[in-house]
């Protein structure tokens, strides 16, 4: 009988070789695939933001000192925001387990990089073509959403925590927002890690579970999110419904820093450089160091063996 199947988990020496193997064949894909996964990657995410968004609407917006979201519906801060970080994993659940592109897990291929088995125009073909693909799912799903009019649910509660989403992020400094963008995926890229020491769909599923409710629990940004959260925002803002408005006791003013202009520049731009520095730096390029790159060194040449005699 074979004693080839195993279910313990790899050890990290062997999710490294995984990771750097996964690495070549995401980088290899034909670019018409990359793209329709990368679109399914972004709309998988907005569905884990569309969850989170519900789950946390009925909370009262409180201002924050740090222009961060805070709400308040009887149960602590923290509850809330653990809550919709359980339900946001829903989104990176869809991506691993179904099989898709997403940009921000996609930093990993910077092990494949450093062994030089990707070439840098490989790499970042695969970042640019799967981050405009993640792009086109988000928002597009965003558009599905606020066309079904899904922001007036709970008496508008919906949009509501939607616009307070949308206007805490788009109010942070530039420096806030990549420090908070290395953050979030020094633990997206974490999670993917753990995958790749899985045996089985549950497997998965458990190592996913914990790393990514810790980043929306503590407020991190992560930029493919972002691509639905603020547009919808944007959406609801600027094409609202006269009447959602009336509900809500608000106008579009009472949301200054939701703009475009904010989204782009000031919210998705150092998002997506922190992103790349905490998932291809922090976590990609150390366990590449730790585990790979001995790889490349070159083996010391061994002595020439004497001739031996003919033996007759």
């Amino acid at each position: 009988m074979s004693n080839d199947v195993s279910f313990d988990a790899l050890l990290p020496a062997a999710m490294a070789a995984k990771a750097e193997d996964l690495g070549v064949k995401k980088a290899a894909l034909p670019l018409a695939n990359m793209f329709a996964l990368a679109i399914l990657a972004g709309a998988f995410i907005a569905i884990g933001a569309i969850f989170a968004t519900t789950v946390g609407a009925g909370a009262i917006a409180v201002k924050a000192p740090d222009g961060a979201a805070a709400f308040s519906t009887g149960l602590p801060y923290g509850v809330i925001r653990l809550l919709m970080g359980l339900t946001f994993t829903v989104g990176l659940i869809l991506v691993v387990v179904g099989g898709s592109e997403l940009f921000t897990g996609n930093n990993l291929i910077s092990m494949a990089f450093a062994s030089g088995k990707v070439s840098l125009q490989a790499l970042l073909r695969n970042w640019v073509v799967v981050y405009v693909g993640n792009f086109v799912g988000s928002i597009a799903t965003a558009f599905i959403v606020f066309l079904g009019q899904q922001y007036t649910f709970g008496s508008g509660a919906i949009g509501l925590t939607a616009l307070n989403i949308g206007e805490a992020k788009t109010g942070f400094t530039f420096i806030q927002a990549l420090a908070l963008g290395i953050m979030c995926n020094a633990l997206v890229c974490m999670a993917v890690w753990l995958c790749y020491s899985a045996r089985t769909t549950t497997d998965k599923i458990l190592a996913i579970i914990p790393p990514i409710s810790c980043f929306v629990a503590a407020g991190f940004e992560h930029s493919i999110a972002n691509m639905y959260f603020i547009p919808v925002a944007l959406f609801v803002k600027y094409s609202g419904d006269t009447k959602f408005f009336e509900t809500i006791g608000k106008t579009p003013d009472a949301f200054p820093h939701l703009t475009w202009g904010n989204f782009f520049v000031g919210n998705l731009l150092p998002v997506t450089i922190g992103n790349i520095i905490g998932g291809a730096v922090m976590v990609g390029l150390i366990y590449w160091f730790v585990y790979l790159r001995t790889a490349l060194k070159p083996k010391p040449a061994q002595p020439a063996q004497p001739a031996q005699p003919d033996q007759k």
